[in-house]
């Protein structure tokens, strides 16, 4: 192979390497399903393919190593929106406690709805949203009205939810002891710094959770970087230390009140047993959302390896 062809060579691989990185952040999102939260109206194995136009192409917003978390935020552009994310779609995130992880969920209610659930049954603004087509429960019966402490909020269980309204941009939520963690939790999604500060130095408050981070990395080091041996705090952190909260270097007992900056969705997995969904972790901001999932262009059974050719072309809904 001369110069010449091995230059033109290297120029269109480039070039095609290139097509395929701008159609990733911007018109389609890539999605490989790892878990079953979704059976059996998604698989586990589906390769899916998403719509990034409908909700707003949006520039990249990290740049670093994939599969990694070695690299920096950069500042991103969102373009218009076809549409807004809707009841009942299905829809491809980033994971609010560790955004280096994407989910893929059905959108259960929209920014301003009430959300109930009462005995597995879904209430939104107070009419049922009917359990999907394909979705499922594994276990015969429902929880008892037992609360689960890894629910959000402490509402309940994944079976009986207390009622919850879902932030809307625009909402004023008084700041006060029964709204705190609520309002904490919003303001680091909202993209806003908060610390607490002591005579033993100063804490950062984060949405990353430890315990999601050692699932992904299996390592025990990310707890040492939350307190009490590290500087990192969570808003739903059991043990916490005293001190003098700071929201954006200002002490928040200044602030009244706190203005939502984004709207917020709710999100649930058709496979109602076994699925971490919003339940357990509480609101989707919408500028965590990557798109719409669309079909399977492949799909495999991650136990055999073998492909599941039925799957091919299944369009998600």
């Amino acid at each position: 192979m001369n110069q010449n062809k091995f230059i033109q060579e290297t120029r269109s691989l480039f070039m095609i390497i290139l097509v395929a990185f701008l159609l990733k952040v911007t018109l389609i999102e890539a999605y490989i399903v790892p878990t079953g939260s979704m059976e059996k109206t998604i698989m586990i194995g589906d390769f899916l393919i998403g719509n990034r136009f409908v909700y707003g192409m949006r520039t990249p917003d990290w740049i670093g190593i994939p599969y990694t978390d070695i690299g920096f935020d950069i500042p991103y552009f969102r373009f218009p929106k076809y549409r807004e994310p809707k009841q009942s779609d299905i829809i491809i995130f980033k994971y609010p406690r560790d955004p280096h992880v994407k989910y893929v969920k059905r959108c259960v209610a929209e920014p301003g709805d009430t959300l109930e659930i009462r005995n597995r049954k879904v209430f939104i603004n107070g009419n049922e949203f009917e359990l999907p087509e394909h979705g499922r429960f594994i276990l015969p019966i429902a929880a008892s009205q037992q609360k689960d402490q890894n629910i959000f909020m402490g509402k309940g269980n994944k079976d009986n939810f207390a009622n919850t309204i879902i932030p809307k941009k625009g909402d004023r939520i008084p700041i006060e002891p029964e709204t705190a963690l609520l309002v904490m939790q919003l303001m680091l999604m909202d993209n806003h710094e908060l610390t607490l500060k002591n005579s033993d130095g100063e804490y950062h408050f984060t949405m990353r959770d430890p315990s999601d981070l050692y699932r992904r990395k299996g390592t025990y080091d990310v707890f040492d970087e939350y307190y009490p041996n590290g500087n990192l705090l969570n808003p739903w952190s059991k043990h916490m230390p005293r001190g003098e909260l700071f929201f954006d270097g200002q002490p928040i007992m200044n602030l009244q009140e706190y203005e939502v900056e984004q709207n917020y969705y709710w999100a649930m997995g058709d496979n109602r047993d076994n699925s971490l969904d919003s339940r357990f972790w509480g609101f989707v901001p919408e500028n965590y959302i990557l798109g719409e999932a669309l079909f399977a262009y492949m799909s495999l059974n991650l136990d055999t390896w073998i492909p599941r050719f039925n799957r091919i072309g299944t369009i998600i809904r």
